[in-house]
């Protein structure tokens, strides 16, 4: 499935705050003092509560050290930069962009070196922009309407007519999901990252997972995926990578997700069915 075009979206959400108030959002968010935040930003405590009250306000460079030291996402840069009266500082490239070239490229070669084993890319609300043909082995029978207009990972894993009736460990996996997607809501304050949970959350579990598998003393190192394809049982685990340092709104929020055999059994299949 090749990376698709995307036209450009709303870069950043204006609150109309001020820059002060959601400086100290995140600083509260993170868990970290005024004190402690003015040491890893070589400042002062009284000059960070200043800027928080309205009192002083920062320049740009110490907007993004502040940033940078509260880890606040890409996006969310630019809001604070526009919310104290500068111009945004990091692009939001459309991914069909030919500044992207190498970048689409180089995702597409590495979801497919992966291959038998599924690997997909998806964005800030899951929409799936790639995925090798493991992941295509795992969505055979899916209904064609949850492929339209774009695949969306998390409502085709969990909805009911998804990959949800297939998913042995439906509920510690439906668990471990939502969660992940809570914590990205705190994130990065997405509405429609909020709405998308509050629809998949929704879903009623099948009821053939409702009574969970037996126990079995196998020894994981991470939570498994264990789902049923031509009568067998595979186990895969997850990993999930990003882009470091990103300079890009849009490279910010790609992610891309990759499936290992957790058993012997599950890698084996995989090569038999490529030959």
């Amino acid at each position: 499935m090749p990376l698709p075009a995307s036209g450009p979206t709303v870069s950043v959400d204006v609150t109309g705050k001020g820059v002060g108030p959601l400086l100290r959002a995140w600083r509260e968010r993170r868990r970290i003092s005024q004190l402690d935040l003015a040491l890893r930003a070589d400042s002062s405590a009284r000059h960070i509560s200043f800027v928080e009250t309205g009192r002083s306000r920062p320049s740009e460079e110490m907007v993004l050290r502040l940033a940078e030291r509260l880890d606040v996402p890409v996006r969310e840069r630019n809001a604070l930069l526009l919310a104290a009266g500068y111009a945004p500082r990091y692009p939001e490239t459309p991914l069909d962009d030919p500044a992207l070239d190498a970048l689409r490229d180089g995702m597409e070669r590495l979801i497919r070196g992966y291959e038998p084993y599924p690997a997909l890319v998806v964005d800030a609300c899951y929409t799936v922009l790639a995925a090798n043909r493991g992941i295509a082995l795992l969505l055979e029978g899916v209904p064609e309407e949850l492929m339209v207009p774009a695949p969306n990972a998390m409502r085709l894993t969990l909805h009911p007519e998804g990959l949800a009736p297939r998913i042995r460990n439906l509920r510690e996996w439906r668990g471990h999901l939502l969660s992940q997607m809570e914590r990205e809501i705190a994130l990065h304050r997405s509405d429609r990252l909020r709405a998308l949970y509050e629809e998949v959350a929704a879903y009623p579990v099948p009821e053939e997972s409702s009574g969970g598998e037996p126990a079995e003393p196998v020894p994981y190192f991470a939570l498994p995926l264990r789902i049923e394809h031509a009568d067998r049982t595979l186990s895969f685990v997850s990993s999930i990578s990003t882009f470091n340092t990103p300079m890009d709104v849009t490279v910010a929020e790609l992610a891309i997700e990759t499936f290992l055999p957790a058993d012997p059994a599950t890698a084996k299949y995989l090569h038999t069915l490529t030959g």
